[in-house]
């Protein structure tokens, strides 16, 4: 990663973002609470049969990739849906997007930060530790910590973010083997919940699990700082549907690998299910304090990393742009971050926190997620319309095809949420207009100034980053690939 402390006199955001740090930052957001909470809920619902809803929730994830890939190098600066629909479909709708982007990463983070809690709570009495705290008081500690790392500074944060990721794949690859003794094949090939299987059941578990995928774009909210955007960014947004599924793939085919059959049902409402299918199998000991270990300072860290700075820097950009009070567009001196942004999102955070329950957080998240993915999508047509001669350095294929078909798909798919997490979500949406309206007082509506492309790479560098590329796209396929073969394999038994 290049050193961003380097150039003291740039005043503005820092581009120290590599591919790497592109990627995990990105992948990091996803593979956390869904995958460890009502991701694995669903494997209580379909047992085998999950690794269905996961294929679907990757393929109606993969074209909204593609577009994002496109705009997001075309317009590789901080903000990312906010600042696509506001050039795409009109600054109203850019407020609508970068405000439901807000909430959804606030109640990922909201929700990482209590499932940290919960395997915390387990790892330590698998050690013979009570934690005197409520998980309420350790998920806000924890989110102080994350805000706290948010503020010092976005190298701070690529590092750490790549630490805290492989460190889960690390640990995910020793767990799966010190398992691999306690495998049964899942016993029986029986879905626990045969109403799942049904057009509304299923398609409601595919929410769940499609939570698991929510957040693929997330690196396009920090796209003023990745360095060589055009290339990076697209590079990040191919992969990421697809390693999402690799990691979500293992751990189900794991936990229907272990749980006994006629014990699978119990995983649909424990709060803590892979611990839960520990216990159920009888597996304790070090198996058990390396999975919760792994879940809790890998898994949950990754994802509150970048789920505490993503946000901020939605609201930084929405201040700067006048749709948000001109405080939260203040860079921290030192540290070149929006700290009263990311003081803000804290706040916020630790309001959800307060509900103490995943599947009301979850169910928030969804609606939001499902909306400004929406109105995204919309806004990859509308730049195509209104800005036919913005430099694409990627262009996605079959956008009047494949557009149209997304957002039928994502709007179906919000006819599932919970009814009263729908109207939160729809009054939170109010209050952003309402927001808009007052900040934009006066203010003509101006034509958003588009800053210049970052210079691309030289020769040497594009070769190196091409290699890069390659090492991972390679690897990205053989882990999918083997995952898949391994469910389909367990499914057809």
């Amino acid at each position: 990663m290049q050193n961003c402390k380097s150039d003291p006199a740039q005043a503005g955001l820092r581009r120290c973002l590599g591919l790497r740090e592109t990627i995990t930052l990105t992948v990091g957001t996803v593979i956390g609470v869904g995958l460890f909470t009502v991701g694995a809920n669903v494997v209580g619902m379909l047992g085998p049969a999950t690794i269905l809803a996961t294929l679907a929730a990757m393929l109606v994830s993969i074209y909204p990739a593609l577009l994002y890939a496109e705009m997001g190098a075309a317009l590789p600066f901080s903000g990312g849906t906010y600042q696509y629909a506001s050039l795409g479909l009109g600054r109203p709708f850019g407020m609508l997007a970068g405000w439901n982007f807000i909430i959804s990463m606030v109640s990922v983070a909201s929700g990482e930060a209590l499932a940290f809690s919960f395997y915390l709570r387990t790892l330590l009495g698998a050690l013979g530790i009570e934690l005197p705290l409520s998980d309420r008081w350790v998920a806000c500690i924890t989110l102080a910590a994350f805000l706290l790392l948010a503020v010092r500074g976005v190298e701070m944060t690529g590092r750490l973010q790549n630490g805290f990721l492989f460190f889960f794949w690390g640990v995910a690859a020793v767990w799966v083997l010190s398992l691999l003794p306690s495998l049964t094949g899942g016993g029986t090939v029986a879905v626990p919940d045969p109403s799942s299987l049904t057009p509304s059941g299923f398609l409601g578990c595919v929410c769940l699990i499609w939570w698991c995928f929510a957040g693929f774009e997330t690196c396009c909210a920090m796209g003023e700082e990745i360095r060589y955007p055009q290339k990076n960014l697209p590079r990040a947004l191919f992969l990421a549907p697809f390693l999402v599924f690799a990691v979500n793939g293992l751990f189900q085919w794991a936990l229907v690998a272990l749980v006994p059959g006629d014990a699978l049902g119990q995983l649909a409402t424990a709060a803590a299910p892979y611990a839960e299918g520990m216990r159920l199998a009888g597996v304790v000991g070090f198996p058990l304090v390396l999975l919760c270990a792994g879940i809790a300072f890998g898994g949950d860290f990754s994802t509150l990393n970048a789920g505490v700075s993503a946000p901020a820097r939605y609201l930084y950009t929405m201040a700067r742009d006048g749709a948000a009070p001109a405080v939260f567009g203040r860079l921290h001196p030192r540290w070149h971050t929006p700290a009263a942004a990311v003081a803000v999102i804290g706040g916020l955070m630790v309001l959800l926190v307060g509900t103490g329950s995943i599947a009301y957080i979850a169910s928030l998240s969804l609606f939001a997620t499902l909306f400004y993915y929406v109105i995204g999508i919309a806004a990859a047509c509308g730049l195509r319309l209104h800005k036919p001669d913005l430099t694409r350095p990627y262009r996605a294929p079959l956008l009047w095809v494949g557009a149209p078909v997304s957002i039928a798909v994502y709007l179906v798919m919000m006819t599932q949420l919970d009814p009263f997490a729908a109207l939160a979500g729809a009054a939170w949406s109010a209050l952003g207009l309402l927001l808009y309206a007052l900040c934009r007082r006066g203010r003509r509506g101006a034509e958003i100034a588009l800053p210049p492309l970052p210079p691309l790479p030289g020769p040497e560098e594009s070769r190196k980053m091409d290699r890069s590329f390659h090492r991972w796209a390679w690897a990205v396929a053989a882990a999918a690939l083997l995952v898949l073969g391994l469910n389909l394999a367990l499914l057809a038994r």
